[in-house]
């Protein structure tokens, strides 16, 4: 399961473990030993610690990935969401590896994900998928939501939300010098925990705060949809081309329009105009805030079902199937490998995070 607060990865992760599962497919998930999502799960592994997302030590992952593809080693196609198992390479005649990158295509990630041989690299958008120089994509996938689970929201609070990290990557501050220009209440919900984080906040933030601009702290899931399906409209003035936007289809399936800058993804995600307006500047974005009370929130929704866990399973179905199509064309030479039990059809490796 993913943390109880933020933690958009370990979600999609745990969404499509489980959406793998109801498909029919045989599971076994490589998690921390605390994880309590609730498939078939790789013994052995150690806990993550709860009080941060990720342990951050290169140690700690490798370990996790050696024993992991270990275990995992009979299985017909492993998908590990880490970067230490990719890099590692794959012994010929032993199951096929798909990746996907959570992340930017930036300075520090893509010579690595060029390094990867013999990998099926997932991207999580188009735009995400353009900036891979050199890095050759297997499939562009984009996450899920069980948009069922999602209550629809009736936009009635007369406030306008913001959730995210508190970086500036975010545009924590943009959003409350925004709605304050708009003259809308904005109720924030951000995490707040690593030093840079509170650096930010202390110094752009904060003294932004007053009655109608309001940071509420760190959510839980059914807190952040209540949050943002009351909401007039989210409130998203990314700074930075966001490989995805998770909490974007998250407030389309609570029926509440998006405003946000039309960089990296979002343009894939929100229809200009009709399930919310993507603006460059914070005059623009201003005037599209006062304008989101038109909007049809039932379009919202309806216009959410594209993004289901649903069809994320179904395309990462289809993207193990050529894989492993491809690697029974392989040599049958193997390396010395530690094999275990029989096999299954698809296999995740995740990050050792909180569960």
């Amino acid at each position: 399961m993913p943390p109880p607060a933020y933690g958009g990865t370990e979600a999609v992760i745990d969404r499509l473990a489980r959406g793998l599962v109801a498909a029919g497919h045989e599971v076994v998930l490589a998690a921390a030993a605390n994880s309590t999502c609730p498939v078939p799960r790789v013994p052995g592994t150690v806990s993550a610690p709860e009080d941060r997302p990720a342990t951050g030590d290169a140690a700690t992952e490798l370990g996790h990935v050696v024993l992991s593809y270990a275990a995992l080693s009979d299985m017909d196609v492993i998908h590990d969401h880490t970067l230490a198992g990719p890099l590692l390479g794959r012994p010929p005649g032993r199951p096929p590896v798909v990746t996907t990158n959570h992340g930017p295509f930036d300075e520090a990630l893509t010579p690595l994900y060029r390094a990867m041989r013999g990998v099926a690299i997932v991207a999580i958008s188009h735009h995400q998928a353009s900036t891979a120089r050199g890095v050759p994509i297997a499939a562009v996938i984009h996450h899920g939501l069980d948009v069922e689970e999602v209550p629809v929201g009736a936009g009635d609070g007369g406030y306008v939300s913001f959730v995210g990290r508190m970086c500036p990557e975010k545009g924590a501050r943009e959003a409350a010098l925004i709605a304050r220009e708009a003259g809308m209440p904005l109720k924030m919900a951000a995490k707040l925990r690593e030093p840079l984080e509170r650096q930010y906040f202390e110094q752009e933030v904060k003294p932004l705060l007053s009655r109608d601009i309001e940071y509420l702290g760190e959510l839980g899931e059914k807190e952040k949809l209540a949050l943002v399906g009351g909401s007039v409209a989210l409130l998203d003035p990314m700074q930075w081309p966001e490989p995805f936007g998770l909490v974007m289809i998250e407030a389309l399936a609570c029926g509440t329009p998006v405003i946000a800058t039309p960089a990296g993804a979002a343009p894939e995600i929100v229809d200009d105009g009709v399930t919310g307006y993507l603006r460059q500047s914070s005059a623009e974005l201003v005037a599209a805030l006062s304008a989101a009370g038109s909007l049809d929130r039932s379009g919202c929704r309806s216009a959410v079902e594209r993004f289901s866990t649903k069809r994320m399973v179904q395309a990462h179905v289809e993207l193990y199937t050529k894989v492993v199509a491809a690697h029974a064309s392989e040599p049958a030479t193997l390396a010395p490998w530690p094999a275990p039990a029989p096999a299954r059809t698809a296999d995740l490796v995740e990050p050792v995070v909180a569960p």
